[in-house]
């Protein structure tokens, strides 16, 4: 049986993105968006869904960006995740900018390329994401789009409430 996969983006989406740099580098900048763990908890625990975390952080390991400022709150979050049952089978982070256009930022898919196998359902497979850049990843893997916002075409769901996205997860 081919596995589906929840392709989750982390800022915005998991975590509250800051508006002033929106870079979560330091512990005291780690939010969680309301509900996000409850409704992740169950998603896990009652879906059939492999969750993959995809991230881009860009320049994450320059001097703008150094990785120290990074990984201890990066480490906290998925501890967190951890103690609620919450998995990620995998975790891809693009360390580009997005003048660079590189393969593996998104929306491409170059760190995702060992999904495009039959191991992997990608048709019944979701991206959800709060940027255009994450409709436009599930349009590239030939995956379904969930949107963390306001307003967005080509989506299944547009929401801003993790209960929604797990009700309609949970929809047969």
């Amino acid at each position: 049986m081919q596995k589906k996969v929840l392709f989750i983006d982390r800022d915005g989406t998991i975590i509250k993105e800051p508006p002033t740099d929106f870079q979560v580098d330091s512990l005291e900048k780690l939010e969680f968006l309301p509900k996000a763990i409850s409704n992740l908890r169950k998603i896990a625990e009652e879906t059939d869904y492999e969750l993959v975390m995809v991230t881009n952080q860009d320049g994450l390991g320059t001097t703008s960006f150094p990785e120290k400022d990074f990984w201890p709150a990066q480490y906290k979050m998925l501890k967190t995740l951890e103690q609620e049952n919450i998995f990620f089978k995998a975790i891809h982070v693009d360390k580009t900018f997005e003048h660079e256009n590189a393969v593996t930022r998104k929306p491409n898919t170059g760190l995702l390329t060992e999904y495009f196998s039959e191991e992997y359902d990608l048709s019944n497979s979701y991206v959800i994401g709060d940027r255009l850049t994450d409709i436009k990843l599930a349009k590239n893997l030939g995956a379904k789009a969930i949107f963390i916002g306001d307003e967005a075409e080509e989506t299944e769901l547009v929401t801003n409430d993790w209960d929604e996205i797990y009700k309609f997860l949970k929809m047969p």
